[in-house]
């Protein structure tokens, strides 16, 4: 048997078949390997089936292209009502600027006429007036001019005295009556008492008009709110247009409903408030003591504790007359109404602005604001509850009034107009 010389090939493991293998199976597995070519070239007939499906026909193209063109003639249409409509703006706007100067050219005209007749007429007294103390100074400085007279004939004669004695003559002295002042010249002076009327009714007229115009501004959000008679208490009666409340001394006949307030003399609006900014009224003329506020849904029916009064929880506000004393509460805290001391108001109005958490209270005679709640910061109301999270609804209470007065009676919402 011949050695091996070491130039012939070495014969292969046992096992290189399977090692040959795994390495086939890795290699199919690669992601980062390049994709298999493949080993024969499509046919001719299938490479024109392939490229005819991937280029739309004319037919196909030319309705793309009518579709486009009519897409492009819509847009372009929209582009230039929306440029119309632009102009318009400014159209509109300059028009409603014109009226505007022309209601308030025709308020200072009326105001200018009022203040040159006022004046006038102020003239119109002076000269009269100086016409009377002109002639009582002229009698004055007549009669001072006669003294005048007899003072120096009296003087004269008596230089002259003591010849006339010599010459057996005598003098005569004139005596003049004494001039007295009139009690008519007291009376003549300007009618400064005419002056002060007018100047308080025109104090009257000007804080009427701060209120109007004030007014007007919160009238063009006004809300015709009327009450929910499901969640009137037993004892609250409602008229038939929903704006009337009147409490009796005796509860309704009835079931008891789910929504009702069943011990405290409360109702709730039929609607919630869905505009940014409303502003409705309540007037309060005809009830002793009450509270008139909004609250949420959830403000609890049943029961006396504080969650079901308003004002006395998180999720209510309001203004109330208690023993003749006004206050605006929340979260069960108040502060009393500084503008409200002197005059109590016939109407309370309530202005909403939902999206800001705003709340405002006013005295709907004087415009005066009762009490306002905001996101701002504040001494005694909370602030994280002044961002509203829940619907609001209109909400008014009856109160238990004085021992010496009636119990109250009547609450009625205003229907509001801005003519």
């Amino acid at each position: 048997m011949a050695e091996n010389d070491g130039h012939s090939p070495a014969a292969p493991p046992a096992d290189s078949h399977s090692v040959l293998q795994e390495r086939l199976s890795q290699a199919s597995l690669d992601p980062n390997r390049d994709p298999a070519v493949q080993p024969f070239p499509r046919s001719p007939s299938l490479q024109r089936k392939m490229t005819q499906a991937a280029q739309p026909s004319q037919e196909q193209l030319s309705r793309c292209l009518e579709e486009l063109q009519h897409e492009n003639a819509k847009t372009a249409a929209h582009i230039q009502s929306l440029k119309k409509r632009r102009a318009n703006l400014s159209k509109s706007t300059g028009a409603m600027k014109q009226r505007v100067r022309e209601h308030f050219d025709s308020m200072r005209r009326v105001l200018e006429q009022d203040e040159q007749d006022l004046l006038e007429s102020l003239e119109l007294d002076l000269r009269q007036t100086r016409t009377k103390l002109d002639q009582v100074l002229q009698d004055w400085v007549h009669h001072q001019e006669q003294l005048s007279k007899h003072i120096s004939r009296t003087q004269a004669v008596l230089n002259s005295k003591p010849e006339a004695e010599r010459d057996g003559k005598t003098g005569r002295c004139e005596n003049m009556r004494s001039k007295k002042a009139e009690a008519s010249e007291q009376e003549i002076q300007l009618n400064e008492e005419r002056l002060e009327r007018i100047l308080r009714f025109l104090s009257s007229i000007s804080k009427q008009l701060k209120a109007q115009l004030r007014r007007k501004t919160l009238l063009t959000d006004m809300w015709p709110v009327q009450m929910d008679r499901q969640t009137c208490h037993g004892q609250i009666a409602v008229a038939p247009d929903g704006r009337g409340l009147s409490f009796s001394g005796s509860a309704r006949s009835g079931p008891e409903r789910p929504l009702q307030f069943d011990k405290v003399c409360c109702a709730l609006g039929a609607s919630p408030i869905t505009a940014a900014q409303t502003y409705w009224e309540v007037d309060v003329r005809c009830c002793a003591a009450w509270a008139v506020g909004v609250a949420y849904a959830s403000l609890e029916r049943k029961g006396r504790n504080e969650s079901a009064k308003l004002g006395r929880n998180r999720n209510s506000w309001c203004v109330e007359l208690r023993n003749g004393r006004l206050s605006a509460w929340h979260n069960n805290l108040y502060v009393p109404c500084q503008e409200a001391r002197q005059t109590r108001p016939g109407r309370v109005g309530v202005w909403v602005n939902y999206d800001k958490g705003q709340l405002m209270f006013y005295n709907a005679d004087t415009m005066e604001v009762l009490q306002s709640f905001s996101a701002a910061v504040t001494t005694v109301f909370d602030r994280a509850h002044h961002q509203f999270t829940e619907p609001l609804y209109p909400a008014v209470r009856f109160l238990t009034p004085p021992d010496d007065q009636m119990w109250p009676n009547h609450l009625q919402l205003c229907c509001l107009t801005c003519s």
